[in-house]
């Protein structure tokens, strides 16, 4: 009986210098500005999608124009293998944290204009995370030109609506609609890849494993009267009752971030925002107040355990101050996600990784969140 070949998680030297000799540097410099010069925000991903469609294309994959809703799209390319493998997709989204118009965000970094300098390239979305969705065209591209011939299918999904937004009250529309919005999509109307890699910035890091994230309001009514009618009665201001409020959901904050803490990181929670009263008639008492907050969860907490969590602090509130209007709402609710270590996707990175930078990669585990949550 013949002993089973033995397996391995590197590519042979030989083959993997020719992969690596079809790399061109100038032609991904020049994609990754292109991309930059193209502004995407979160519900303006249309020319940023065209632009993707007509890459692949000229790679010479199959091509899918997955429209999403009216305006943004999903494109899919895949280099089809001779059969009998698994299918591998590269996952990217296209919209950017930022529009580029914000006043206070001044860097070359935060501006849809490419900029070469020393070495790097600036602009908005370049880290997060356009640059991947140019170096998975350009690893298929080089692939091909070295003749390697796979037995799966290798998939190239540029993605609409990552980054964390949501629509909420009056904040209506496609530019609020993310947080694996195209990627749900992805997933539901037929793209079926065996295991998938998101070149998310990690700094060169393997993450395996990363926290969820859930948005909670928290919100208290009080009087709405004239300032000059309110002496005797401030403490029925709500801001003054949320000020009140705070207190105590600092200290429970305190305790979930410890309590809650996994792979070295605190569960960390935002004050994300608050919202109470009218600027243009500040003689009026504030009739409502509301706080939002941004709750890390970790992956080995469920998140309707994490919500209970939080809602039991609301329930004490509520009983301690029982006329107060208090209110309860959680509107985000995206799980952590994780892979074994033990995984065949993980072990090959790492060995790939080690073999092309001559030392294994670092692990992390981090407290944003992905397109994983979703896959």
């Amino acid at each position: 009986m013949k002993a089973a070949p033995k397996t391995t998680n590197t590519l042979d030297a030989k083959l993997a210098q020719s992969i690596l000799a079809e790399i061109r540097e100038e032609e991904i410099v020049a994609m990754a500005c292109d991309v930059i010069n193209i502004p995407s925000p979160t519900g303006e991903e249309l020319q940023m999608a065209l632009y993707m469609n007509s890459a692949l294309k000229q790679l010479g994959l199959d091509v899918t124009w997955q429209e999403v809703e009216e305006g943004r799209a999903n494109v899919v390319g895949r280099w089809r293998g001779s059969g009998g493998g698994q299918n591998l997709m590269f996952n990217g989204h296209m919209d950017t944290s930022n529009t580029g118009q914000e006043a206070f965000l001044t860097g070359i970094g935060y501006k849809p204009r490419a900029v070469v300098k020393n070495g790097m390239i600036y602009g908005l979305g370049i880290y997060n995370m356009k640059g991947a969705l140019v170096c998975y065209t350009h690893a298929v591209k080089a692939l091909m030109r070295a003749g390697v011939r796979l037995k799966g299918d290798v998939i190239i999904a540029a993605v609409a609506g990552e980054i964390e937004k949501t629509q909420w009250g009056e904040f209506r529309g496609k530019e609020y609609r993310g947080y694996g919005f195209g990627t749900h999509y992805l997933v539901n109307h037929g793209v079926l890849p065996d295991m998938c890699i998101l070149g998310e910035p990690t700094d060169m890091h393997v993450v395996l494993e990363h926290f969820g994230s859930m948005w909670v309001r928290i919100s208290c009514t009080g009087i709405y009267v004239h300032t000059a009618f309110c002496a005797g009665r401030e403490e029925m201001n709500s801001i003054r009752r949320m000020h009140e409020l705070l207190s105590e959901i600092m200290t429970w904050i305190s305790a979930w971030e410890n309590k809650a803490a996994y792979g070295g990181k605190k569960a960390i929670v935002n004050l994300g925002g608050i919202r109470g009263g009218h600027a243009w008639r500040a003689s009026r008492t504030p009739e409502k107040t509301d706080l939002f907050l941004d709750v890390r969860v970790p992956p080995n907490i469920a998140m309707s355990d994490a919500r209970r969590e939080v809602q039991q602090v609301f329930f004490e509130l509520e009983h301690k101050h029982p006329d107060w209007g208090l209110e309860f709402e959680t509107y985000v609710s995206v799980p952590g996600a994780r892979i074994s270590e033990e995984h065949e996707m993980v072990k090959t990175i790492e060995a790939n990784h080690q073999g092309i930078m001559g030392t294994p990669p670092e692990r992390e585990v981090v407290t944003w969140c992905s397109d994983a949550s979703v896959l």
